[in-house]
């Protein structure tokens, strides 16, 4: 979306505008724009800043490079067994990731995730709150927790299940496989397909489209939605927040850790 008129520009993340359109643009892409703290942060206050700009009446989320977000920034240092994470995790789940993923669904305007490659973990469940999905063909989404011993989180338990149902959501989550673009499309993950070098485009027509449309009407549409589909949101928040805080210290965890830094298939014991 470079065509877009640049507002703001941090080591992390880009906010753009284009009329009533604003896009906000995960700006790490060597780390393949992976979340750590400062970009966790960051993300929260542009999606607090969107909501409430009534200059703002749709908002595109994407990614640079070759990647949508490749989940959380966690070193292999940052995950070393020795280290308790479970204080952290509930810190960012609580304070960053949840509240980011609320806002995208409540604010009261559409949300355009437009996914130019890799979504993984909560990455994925980022590009799941939003309203409308278009994925470039070469797009990905990967939930890969149970690969390190650890659970669904970001919210990704209801949004996931809300778009492919109990069996596919169970199928993602259990065997942790990357599920490709048209896949995600037959399923009812993403809503539509495009050629790679056709993605933002797509996404500017359809976000000036919904910019120039009645806002008070898609509010209340987006509020019946989640009425509807999504009445357990913050319960889910809650039981996702509670399994990841204990199982970021369990033994299964430190072996996921650790088979993935030796690159060998982790023995978990389930515990």
């Amino acid at each position: 979306m470079n065509e877009w008129d640049l507002i703001s520009r941090t080591e992390v993340l880009e906010i753009r505008r284009s009329a009533a359109a604003a896009a906000l643009i995960l700006a790490r892409p060597g780390a393949l724009n992976a979340f750590d703290l400062a970009l966790q942060q960051e993300l929260r206050a542009a999606t607090d800043w969107a909501a409430t700009e009534d200059s703002v009446r749709c908002v595109v989320l994407t990614g640079a490079g070759r990647a949508f977000s490749a989940g959380a920034d966690l070193s292999l240092e940052e995950m070393s067994p020795e280290l308790r994470l479970s204080p952290r995790t509930e810190e960012e789940l609580r304070m960053r990731y949840n509240p980011t993923v609320r806002t995208l669904r409540s604010m009261p305007k559409p949300v355009i995730a437009a996914i130019n490659g890799a979504a993984v973990g909560a990455g994925c469940a980022l590009a799941l709150a939003c309203d409308q999905l278009i994925a470039a063909r070469s797009a990905s989404f990967t939930l890969a927790f149970a690969k390190v011993g650890l659970t669904l989180d970001a919210g990704a338990s209801m949004l996931l299940g809300a778009r492919v149902g109990l069996g596919r959501a169970g199928r993602m989550a259990l065997l942790a496989e990357r599920i490709d673009a048209e896949t995600a499309l037959s399923w009812g993950m993403v809503d539509e397909v495009v050629a790679d070098e056709e993605l933002n485009d797509r996404a500017s027509e359809l976000a000036l489209r919904l910019a120039a449309g009645p806002t008070a009407a898609f509010a209340a549409t987006k509020r019946s939605l989640n009425t509807a589909l999504l009445p357990q949101l913050d319960a889910a928040f809650e039981s996702e927040v509670e399994g990841q805080t204990r199982l970021v210290d369990s033994r299964d965890f430190r072996e996921g850790v650790a088979a993935f830094a030796a690159r060998r298939p982790p023995v978990f014991e389930g515990r």
